[in-house]
């Protein structure tokens, strides 16, 4: 291991950016949430579907505005020590940190879970630590062996996925989509609101700037890409699905996607879904193992957190970050999930996104790339949907800011 003068790779090119979106978009979303939120709204989820892309999109354009200037690893996080102040940028990257090492245990379980459906006999928590293990080491190899390893599990996912939407659109019932809203349009809303987090994935690939080829080009390239396909491919998706079989069977099911896959019947797509689901889960791990990772060192490079995370080895990576966030992501999978962390991590990626519209609108470089409101609606949106959140979720997630923040202060007299 070498010391923290070593700086990381530029191996990831853009076509290895845009793969690194897609894996930690095209993921755990499309497969589980899909079905809660047409019980929410009925087929009306699918215009929910369009307000959360849009909503993203915003979000997704601030984000790559500020990288076009700022090209660094840690995103928000370095985007709000920029141009806001440090208090800010550290509550940046400690709600990332909070949001995606919760996600990660859920996420490892869930592709144990699909894995012991498509192979009778698997054990679930077994499957997840030993796909931990196996993309910890496919990240400590380097950059550029993730993200070929990524795009190979992406095609995996896409294929399966365009095969479905090909099944469903082929068994479309237009009766199926009435009523189009039963419930009302602030179930409309509320589908929105869910469906959002399904999108968010593609900031993983702002926190990568410090691995990126060309960074102030490739990296805003690479999540507008990752966010147009993203809304084409989830659209797609949900009405191929509620079309074929009605949102009822989807809202029924806690995998939506198999349920429906089951009803159409065309040749070996129940396995084909399956398959599809384990690569969507092991492409959101292998994206929040890379993504927590590289917060750590950015962090570390700072002194928010300890000095010994920002250590890069040989392979041009930080391999004790790697390793401590593979071994945080194996104990959620031993323990389970811890039911406060989970319902916090929602409030706190709304956190950190309404901390990278704020930058982009206060920043003064590179004010002509995207207009400003966009930056303001994708600002309003956050807001507006942590806001809807209940109150104890609110107050726990600024509870565990405010123990980072403690955190920090302790990390920061110890290094004096």
């Amino acid at each position: 291991m070498q010391n923290s003068t070593n700086k990381l790779k530029r191996d990831l090119d853009l076509t290895g950016a845009v793969a690194v979106g897609l894996g930690a978009v095209i993921g755990a979303g499309i497969f589980v949430v899909t079905g809660l939120a047409a019980g929410l709204a009925g087929p009306a989820f699918l215009l929910g579907m369009l307000i959360a892309g849009f909503a993203a999109t915003c979000n997704g354009l601030s984000s790559a505005k500020l990288a076009s200037v700022y090209p660094a690893s840690g995103g928000t996080y370095e985007y709000g020590y920029q141009v806001l102040n440090p208090a800010t940028g550290f509550a940046a990257g400690w709600t990332f940190l909070l949001s995606k090492l919760s996600a990660g245990g859920v996420v490892a379980l869930g592709f144990g879970s699909y894995l012991s459906q498509l192979i009778p006999g698997v054990n679930p928590q077994a499957a997840a630590l030993t796909a931990i293990a196996i993309l910890t080491l496919a990240n400590l190899a380097g950059i550029k062996k993730v993200g070929r390893m990524n795009q190979i599990i992406v095609s995996v996912t896409i294929l399966g996925l365009l095969y479905f939407i090909i099944s469903g659109l082929g068994a479309f019932k237009p009766e199926n989509l009435i009523p189009f809203a039963p419930s009302g349009w602030r179930s409309v809303l509320q589908s929105a609101g869910l469906l959002f987090f399904a999108f968010t994935g593609y900031a993983r690939i702002t926190t990568l700037g410090g691995e990126v080829q060309e960074p102030k080009k490739t990296i805003p390239r690479a999540v507008i890409i990752t966010l147009i396909a993203s809304v084409i491919l989830y659209s797609l998706v949900g009405l191929a699905a509620v079309g074929s079989v009605g949102s009822a069977a989807l809202a029924g099911s806690s995998a939506p996607l198999e349920a429906a896959a089951r009803q159409l019947g065309t040749p070996g797509i129940t396995t084909i879904i399956g398959l599809a689901a384990c690569t969507a889960m092991l492409g959101v791990l292998l994206s929040q193992i890379l993504g927590i990772s590289r917060m750590m060192y950015a962090m570390s490079e700072r002194s928010d957190l300890p000095r010994f995370f920002s250590r890069v080895s040989p392979t041009g990576v930080p391999a004790l970050s790697i390793g401590i966030t593979a071994a945080i992501i194996a104990i959620l999978v031993m323990i389970g999930s811890i039911p406060v962390i989970a319902r916090t991590a929602t409030f706190a990626i709304l956190l950190y996104y309404t901390l990278a519209n704020l930058a982009a609108l206060r920043m003064k470089e590179g004010k002509g790339l995207f207009p400003d409101w966009i930056s303001w609606a994708g600002l309003i949106a956050c807001l507006v949907m942590a806001l809807t959140m209940d109150w104890t979720v609110i107050a726990s997630g600024l509870g565990i800011l405010l123990a980072g923040f403690l955190l920090r202060f302790v990390v920061q007299k110890a290094g004096k």
